[in-house]
């Protein structure tokens, strides 16, 4: 499994969410966006929670 790439994950979220914004995509385009920034926002979560776990124990 690829490392994963935080400051990737939010240029995805920010084009995700540029992608909802816009009238012209279809509410099928849209289900499939938000399941995929669900899933980037759960990864994004456990990587800021670990970088904190880390700095605590210095």
């Amino acid at each position: 499994m690829a490392e994963f790439n935080y400051p990737e994950a939010l240029r995805r979220l920010e084009e995700i969410a540029k992608k909802v914004e816009d009238p012209a995509t279809g509410l099928e385009d849209i289900d499939a966006v938000i399941e995929e920034s669900g899933k980037l926002l759960e990864a994004c979560r456990n990587y800021l929670r670990t970088a904190r776990e880390k700095i605590e124990k210095i």
